[in-house]
């Protein structure tokens, strides 16, 4: 999710579409707080790891 996320933040930038860029941003955020919890060894919606 967080590659997905530097993907299209770096389309978005490219192509200068603004949609990209927030949905990037989203993604973004998101898979970092998932990433975080997981590492932490904590279940996220009765999942252990999202990969």
């Amino acid at each position: 999710m967080i590659i997905l996320g530097l993907i299209l933040l770096v389309l978005g930038l490219v192509l200068d579409v603004g949609v990209l860029w927030t949905i990037g941003i989203v993604l973004l955020v998101v898979g970092a707080v998932l990433f975080l919890l997981g590492s932490i060894n904590r279940p996220v919606l009765g999942r252990r790891h999202y990969f």
